[in-house]
């Protein structure tokens, strides 16, 4: 564990932008981000590994490690990951290039659960992860987010343009620092209901 949190420092030390926090994500915060997760919704795409704290509590939840794809693109992570969790699939590569990588058939993943640092990077990436993320999540697949700021760390703007909505799943403040999760999903179709109205002829557009 000292180790862990040794080599997460240094790394936010060489690019505080990429890695987001001085720390790794702490036991409760794990536990809330993996609440929601379960093995019989299918394998896992995890994004921003880190030290595998995430990745650890899924175990512990059952999941096999062949289960379990991880992406990091920090190599100092990779090879911890590699070492800890020989059975998963450890990929070393940018998360905003998952829409260009064969890392599965589309909708191989139930879920995707992610510690990437969502708003120290720009829109554009942002949108590049999740497009990339959701080509790959069954059709009532969940993506969730941790964040230390106030709010659902991804713009209204981004989400509509995907498709998209977020949830508040919950906070917890025994994490350095304290942080909240979110469920991201597809918005379901938006369907139209001709009216009894003869008068008005009116389409009535509803959410099925």
């Amino acid at each position: 564990m000292a180790h862990d949190v040794t080599t997460f420092f240094l790394a936010w030390l060489q690019d505080p932008r990429r890695v987001g926090a001085i720390t790794p994500s702490g036991d409760a915060l794990a536990e809330l981000i993996t609440r929601e997760v379960e093995p019989s919704f299918g394998p896992v795409l995890e994004l921003g590994a880190g030290t595998g704290v995430f990745t650890h509590k899924l175990i512990e939840k059952g999941f096999q490690q062949q289960d379990l794809t991880l992406i990091e693109y920090g190599s100092e992570f990779v090879g911890v990951l590699q070492l800890c969790y020989p059975g998963a699939r450890v990929l070393w590569m940018d998360a905003a290039r998952l829409d260009s990588e064969a890392i599965g058939d589309s909708g191989s993943y139930g879920s995707v659960v992610s510690g990437l640092p969502l708003l120290t990077m720009p829109p554009r990436k942002v949108l590049a992860i999740l497009s990339g993320a959701f080509r790959f999540l069954r059709p009532h697949g969940a993506f969730y987010q941790f964040t230390y700021g106030p709010r659902v760390p991804i713009s209204m703007r981004i989400l509509d343009r995907l498709g998209l909505r977020a949830k508040f799943v919950g906070r917890t403040m025994n994490n350095i620092p304290p942080a909240a999760v979110y469920r991201i999903t597809r918005r379901p179709p938006c369907r139209l209901v001709v009216s009894n109205d003869s008068r008005s002829g009116a389409l009535d557009a509803s959410e099925s």
